[in-house]
């Protein structure tokens, strides 16, 4: 039976020690969920001593924009990052899911992949960085993980008469790769700091017409998703969007706005927010979401 999305908010920070194939490393997760739902704030701090070594890895600087919009009295958008430091290097996963509100219980199909997606991040694709398996496995094993979730979905659907779906645009970067899943009409945009590629789209509109979705997550079978894999750079930036934050804004905006040189936290925060607020002054009455992650180099230490 397809469980109702627990109410989780956008903001849980945990930063944990982990013990794993017998090898003790430090794990950070910063995560952020949104499961159009009230909020819950939890907090959890556990430390650990080690001897201090020196290694360049990548950091991810993260930012959430969740907006419901001045029309929708529910927000059914749903949206998770979760990141951890592992022996293999630090390791992210975001994602953006639209639940089609033109049908039965959008956020529950958002939620309910979002919350299944959290956990093939923890017993998935860390356990198979873990083990330093190649790339094409951590395709395949996402790819079950769909596989399976569209069949609970459907079984959900027909056990209740109802047709329920979502989009999904999902990113894992693991230090300089970038992977990607998308199906349905939510994007993945690129941004860089050279002038003559500035915000490149990673991913393509699963749409006929206007507003007809040809691919998604849910009641109507399944669909392979599309996949992508790359090399990611230092002071790149990648944002995750629904398409209510899309819509109203061209690709060159969104990458004059949002350009990575020099951008901090508290001015993503702001400009994010602005994007939302201009898209809605010109029309957009979907739900609005957004993931925004910035990679830069780090000395770090860390310990054997």
């Amino acid at each position: 039976m397809l469980a109702r999305p627990r109410r989780i908010a956008y903001n849980l920070y945990h930063i944990m020690t982990v013990l794993y194939r017998n090898r003790t490393f430090i794990s950070i997760q910063k995560i952020f969920a949104a499961f159009a739902a009230d909020t819950l704030f939890h907090e959890g701090y556990h430390f650990h001593i080690y001897e201090r070594v020196l290694s360049v890895r990548m950091k991810y600087q993260v930012n959430v924009y969740w907006n419901k919009g001045a029309v929708r009295d529910a927000n059914q958008d749903s949206l998770v990052v979760l990141q951890a430091m592992t022996s293999q290097g630090r390791v992210l996963m975001a994602a953006v899911c639209d639940g089609m509100g033109g049908m039965d219980r959008g956020e529950l199909a958002s939620g309910y992949l979002t919350e299944e997606l959290i956990t093939w991040f923890y017993d998935g694709l860390l356990k198979a960085v873990g083990q330093k398996k190649p790339l094409w496995v951590l395709r395949r094993s996402a790819e079950r993980k769909l596989f399976q979730v569209q069949q609970r979905m459907q079984r959900y659907a027909e056990n209740h008469s109802l047709e329920m779906g979502t989009t999904m645009s999902m990113l894992v970067l693991w230090e300089k790769r970038y992977l990607l899943w998308h199906l349905g009409d939510s994007r993945i945009y690129r941004l860089s700091t050279r002038k003559k590629k500035a915000i490149s789209l990673l991913t393509k509109d699963h749409v006929q017409g206007k507003n007809r979705l040809t691919k998604c997550v849910g009641s109507f079978g399944f669909f392979q998703p599309d996949f992508r894999m790359g090399a990611a750079g230092n002071r790149e930036a990648f944002l995750l969007c629904s398409d209510g934050f899309w819509h109203e804004m061209s690709a060159e905006e969104l990458g004059e706005i949002l350009a990575p040189e020099g951008m901090s936290e508290e001015r993503c925060d702001r400009r994010l927010r602005e994007i939302g607020e201009a898209a809605i002054r010109r029309g957009e009455q979907d739900n609005l979401s957004a993931v925004y992650i910035r990679m830069q180099k780090q000395i770090e230490q860390s310990g054997d």
